[in-house]
């Protein structure tokens, strides 16, 4: 489980493909910062599992299904990424409850400044959208943000503060822009059980 408070900037060093994923050098969080083998880390919002460690890089492979409902099959050499390590129990939830499982790929339609701040607007898919409700909330690549509204066309937007520009990679999107989309687990758990009770009732 993850907060969507980015804790690191991290930069792809290496890509190496095969038949069964690809697997991932990423410079800028190791066992310096507590990490150990074995450790789940979200990448750009995505779960992954540690499996190569230095003390300021992890390795890991992303397996096909990853790379086919994910955007971490785009990443190429030099690819900025968003990490933050599991939470633990001591762990302040600042963002919201977070799996690392994403549940869609959305496209970036615009990125303006709005005063100090920025505003994101993502087109997402039918099935993202059933899920999101005005000020619920919504991980971008792993970030932890509130949505203003839904609006026509499966547009949501979202603000972005300072902070957030400045220490995650949503400073580099641009429309056209693919990102990982994850929406509110208990609202998935909501709808299911809506879905269980009254799907068959006409």
């Amino acid at each position: 489980m993850f907060t969507g408070i980015v804790q690191k900037l991290g930069r792809i060093e290496s890509k190496r493909t095969s038949a069964d994923g690809a697997a991932f050098l990423v410079a800028g969080l190791g066992s310096g910062d507590g990490v150990e083998l074995g450790d789940s880390v979200a990448v750009n919002g995505v779960c992954q599992t540690v499996e190569k460690l230095e003390a300021d890089r992890i390795g890991f492979t992303a397996v096909g299904e990853t790379l086919k409902r994910t955007t971490l099959d785009t990443l190429r050499i030099g690819s900025a990424v968003n990490l933050e390590t599991a939470a633990t129990a001591q762990t302040a939830l600042g963002g919201h409850i977070v799996q690392g499982h994403v549940d869609g790929i959305g496209t970036v339609k615009s990125f303006v400044r709005a005063g100090k701040d920025w505003i994101l607007s993502v087109r997402v898919s039918k099935e993202v959208l059933e899920v999101i409700v005005p000020k619920g909330s919504v991980a971008i690549d792993g970030i932890s943000l509130t949505v203003i509204e839904p609006k026509p066309g499966g547009v949501i937007t979202m603000t972005v503060v300072p902070f957030t520009f400045e220490n995650t990679i949503v400073g580099d999107y641009r429309a056209g822009s693919r990102v990982n989309v994850e929406t509110d687990i208990l609202g998935k758990y909501v709808l299911q059980y809506i879905s269980r009770i009254y799907g068959n009732r006409g």
